[in-house]
């Protein structure tokens, strides 16, 4: 059961296109949606998330509907959750929750795993006492409660130095990159990063511009481990083409810290490739989202080109790709611009365009012609 409080968004967001996306992202977990419910609030109610009305009426659907989880739209706090599990008498998770069960299973490098893993223990760590309250309910009396109190500073200092012992081992990936980094500027070939929301159609542009075997699903998160290919330009240069983890909407902090190893990709490109679904009904809000991120990484500055992606979707073949250019982008002949492209990465229509693209924009940007030997790059 999906469970979110309709407040007054500034970001242009709809509740229900928020849920219709946590939807997405519990299908991607292997959950099956029974329903949804929403409150329209002034703000979350700080012990319980929803109103006690609302509460009452939901705990009635569990055995209509027969939801066994309640999924939060939003971060619940460790009270919030605690008193939502006692009332309904079920598992009840957030979206930070499932983002971060989704990364686990989706994560396939030790890098990967290691991040989020860092995640998930921070994510969790504020929310030990809850685990131990079965020993409340012991009563009082010898070996109840001081063991309890025990164990919970047991767990957490395990806990401490397990995040401790994470940090330093993803510090040790970010040092080993940072060797890839500088082997590649020797090399001077230039970086072309692929960045965009989730699900944008990222790693199926990879696979087309690079004939690579990335996983591409029509789910949220299908990959989050960078992978890096050559791609040789229609001026005969040389570039190395890097897909990335890709954003969403209330990306919690944690995450991104933990993937700070992953990102630092990002600033070492020479250009970034943002794809946007161009098919989505949310593109203007998902393009934010991404800005927002970039500007949270302190990207907003890098050189882009915008990708219009899944073009196909709204028109029949690759020669109207003009008239889909000139809708999005009024005024401006998007397949030339060079800031600007539209593209079907399934169909392959408009790479010539994007790879053209990129030739001019690195010379916009002075960067030097590919040198001869390039054996070193990766």
């Amino acid at each position: 059961m999906l469970i979110a409080v309709s407040v007054r968004r500034s970001d242009g967001w709809s509740t229900e296109a928020s849920l219709d996306e946590l939807a997405q992202l519990a299908t991607t977990a292997g959950a099956i949606v029974a329903g949804r419910m929403v409150q329209k609030l002034e703000s979350p109610v700080k012990a319980t998330y929803l109103g006690s009305g609302k509460l009452d009426e939901l705990a009635a659907l569990k055995s209509s509907s027969g939801y066994d989880v309640v999924i939060a739209d939003d971060e619940l706090t460790p009270l919030q959750q605690q008193t939502l599990e006692d009332r309904l008498k079920v598992k009840v998770i957030d979206r930070v929750a499932l983002i971060l069960d989704i990364f686990a299973r989706r994560a396939q490098t030790r890098e990967g795993r290691l991040q989020v893993e860092l995640a998930q223990y921070e994510y969790n760590y504020p929310r030990l006492a809850g685990q131990w309250r079965h020993l409340e309910r012991l009563g009082a009396g010898i070996g109840t409660r001081g063991p309890g109190e025990t164990q919970l500073e047991t767990d957490r200092r395990l806990i401490r130095e397990r995040i401790r012992r994470l940090k330093t081992q993803i510090e040790e990936v970010r040092r080993h990159r940072q060797l890839y980094r500088q082997r590649r500027k020797r090399s001077a070939i230039p970086i072309a990063a692929i960045v965009g929301y989730t699900n944008a159609g990222k790693s199926t542009l990879f696979n087309a511009l690079t004939e690579a075997s990335v996983l591409v699903e029509d789910k949220l998160f299908a990959t989050l481990d960078p992978t890096t290919r050559r791609v040789m330009l229609p001026n005969k240069r040389v570039i190395l083409l890097t897909d990335t983890v890709g954003f969403i909407r209330k990306l919690p902090p944690m995450i991104v810290s933990a993937f700070r190893a992953t990102l630092e990709e990002l600033s070492e490109a020479t250009v970034l490739l943002h794809v946007v679904d161009l098919a989505s009904h949310n593109a203007a809000e998902q393009n934010q989202v991404v800005e927002g991120t970039l500007a949270q990484l302190e990207l907003a500055d890098k050189p882009r080109i915008t990708v219009l992606n899944k073009a196909d979707l709204l028109v029949p073949n690759a020669r109207a790709l003009d008239e889909v250019a000139a809708a999005a982008v009024p005024g401006q002949n998007v397949g030339t611009a060079g800031d600007t492209v539209v593209v079907s990465a399934t169909r392959k229509w408009g790479l010539d365009d994007l790879l053209g693209a990129i030739a001019r924009r690195l010379d916009e940007e002075h960067v030097l012609p590919t040198p001869a030997r390039q054996d070193d790059a990766l």
